[in-house]
């Protein structure tokens, strides 16, 4: 059997930066236990599967398919970078002749478009709650050791809990700071937390401005100590920095070693556009 698989470095526009993902186009069903040892082989934050909805289908010209995202570990309801990288390969690779493509998945229809340079996700928007400090201190010590917290919150929905840390540290304090995501796992007593993000409010000086926000991310729960760049927790940042800063358009950095940049944009309907540029560095086929 063979299936053609893409490696496409989302949220950024240079090779080998950004968040990878692979992307498998399925012409046909594929045996469910594949499905994870596909993306167990592929060894990326995440891996999602591209597949038509009705016999008919077309990846050239339908407008609508299905999309699944598998960690190395297991399936996953939302992943931000691997749409961006699953429309990538649509519009780029296939030539996929449609305005939007709407995408069927675990958290509803995900809506992709085309703005000039940039691939724009139409997402849902998480609200955050404030998170008592008690419940989680443990956690935060593992993740900041003594730095200072300036807010804390907890998102529901995603069960992803935002650290802001004071506005009187600089971005580069964000990005050295060495973190044992492992310990994390031991440290969370609570068992609501699935995902943990750090956030830091933008310099409007300095070489770094222009970005309203940054963050790191980390996600050992679902084997993932930390991921480069992530849409799905921008999807929680976008509501907390908006309220913060009384912006609905922001641009946003996520100081990883690999880093990324995501342009922000609230709707009017409760959703989300985040947009980002690509790379595709891999193309071939899976044989088995």
């Amino acid at each position: 059997m063979q299936i053609p698989i893409f490696t496409v470095d989302a949220f950024t526009n240079r090779p080998f930066s950004g968040n990878p993902a692979a992307v498998c186009l399925l012409e046909n069903d594929l045996d469910e236990d594949l499905h994870q040892k596909i993306a167990t082989e592929m060894n990326l934050s995440e891996t999602a599967f591209i597949r038509k909805l009705y016999p008919g289908d077309d990846f050239t010209k339908s407008s609508c398919f299905g999309l699944r995202w598998f960690t190395p570990a297991n399936e996953v309801p939302l992943c931000g970078h691997a749409t961006l990288a699953a429309a990538a390969v649509l519009f780029h690779i296939q030539k996929n002749t449609n305005s939007v493509l709407t995408f069927v998945t675990l958290s509803g229809e995900l809506k992709a478009r085309q703005v000039e340079d940039h691939i724009v996700l139409d997402l849902p928007l998480y609200l955050t709650y404030p998170q008592v400090l008690q419940e989680v201190e443990e956690l935060i010590k593992a993740a900041v050791g003594d730095m200072i917290v300036q807010d804390l919150r907890y998102s529901p929905d995603t069960k992803k809990l935002l650290v802001r840390l004071s506005d009187a540290y600089e971005r580069s304090v964000l990005e050295e700071l060495q973190v044992s995501a492992q310990r994390f796992l031991s440290a969370e007593k609570t068992g609501k937390v699935k995902g943990l993000i750090l956030t830091l409010k933008g310099n409007s000086s300095g070489k770094h401005k222009g970005h309203d926000f940054y963050s790191r991310y980390f996600a050992p729960w679902y084997g993932v100590l930390e991921d480069p760049v992530t849409g799905s927790a921008h999807a929680v940042l976008s509501s907390y920095w908006s309220e913060q800063l009384g912006k609905k358009e922001m641009l946003a950095f996520q100081c990883s070693c690999r880093g990324g940049e995501l342009k922000i944009s609230l709707r009017n309907d409760g959703r989300v556009d985040i947009a980002g540029q690509i790379a595709i560095v891999l193309k071939g086929n899976l044989t088995f």
